[in-house]
């Protein structure tokens, strides 16, 4: 079991072509189990910190080795080095809180460590952010899973708490998509 879990966990953030696998709704879950006694909390969270992390280390090297290669490419539909140039900059200003705060937004989560990699952030201060969030993002979901998820009303409601999570995380990328198209 654990294996399975720290595979879906380094493929949801380590590689860029698996955003739709669960993340936040899959900690919630396994949190609930090892409340229930199905896993041990311990080696549950240390196994998950441990794929998190890993999973965005290779997603960022991935996006490393793909940057200078992007940067050869011509202006065209999908891509604009302009565009590039802005992802860099804003790395260099806001790169740490980013990597932090993906780690909470689906989808969001897969791709900002490889843009940070092809934005060219200095590693360290990537390492640093990258360890912090997948400890803040693992620690507190399976920790909310395993001291809300075996309440009776959870128990009984746990696909539309899932669901709920699911959207909570992805407000914060809509609003901020929002407020960007307000000022446009």
């Amino acid at each position: 079991i654990y294996l399975l879990l720290f595979l879906i966990v380094f493929a949801e953030t380590g590689l860029v072509v698996t955003p739709f696998l669960p993340g936040d709704s899959l900690l919630f879950v396994t949190g609930t189990l090892a409340a229930a006694g199905g896993l041990e909390l311990g080696w549950l969270m240390a196994t998950l910190c441990a794929a998190a992390i890993l999973g965005d280390s290779v997603n960022y090297s991935i996006g490393r080795y793909l940057g200078p290669k992007v940067f050869q490419w011509d202006d065209s539909r999908l891509f604009k080095r302009e565009y590039l140039l802005r992802t860099q900059r804003f790395y260099e200003r806001h790169g740490g809180k980013t990597i932090v705060i993906a780690r909470f937004i689906p989808v969001i989560r897969t791709f900002a460590p490889c843009v940070a990699g092809i934005g060219r952030m200095a590693y360290g201060q990537f390492a640093f952010y990258n360890i912090f969030g997948a400890i803040l993002w693992v620690v507190s979901l399976v920790l909310a899973g395993y001291y809300f998820g075996n309440l009776p009303l959870v128990k009984q409601n746990l696909s539309i708490v899932i669901v709920g999570i699911i959207i909570i995380s992805i407000l914060p990328g809509v609003f901020e998509y929002l407020r960007q198209r307000t000022r446009s």
